[in-house]
């Protein structure tokens, strides 16, 4: 599924913590998995790997990379 990096990192940056990444990817599993943990803290730091990870994958011609 393609989406758009801006927002895709947006919503790491802001809302990673709580999956709402996940659930725009497309990924509705792993976004219930960072919303039930997400009072560990562990999801904030996988969403850190996510952002960095976003960061630095290339895009298409409207902006879009595969998730």
């Amino acid at each position: 599924m393609f989406v758009n990096k801006g927002m895709y990192i947006m919503l790491c940056l802001f809302l990673g913590g709580a999956g709402i990444h996940k659930f725009y990817a497309g990924k509705w599993f792993m976004g219930l998995l960072y919303v039930a943990f997400c009072w560990t803290g562990i999801p904030l730091i996988l969403a850190i790997f996510d952002l960095l990870g976003a960061m630095f994958k290339r895009t298409n011609e409207y902006g879009e990379f595969w998730v």
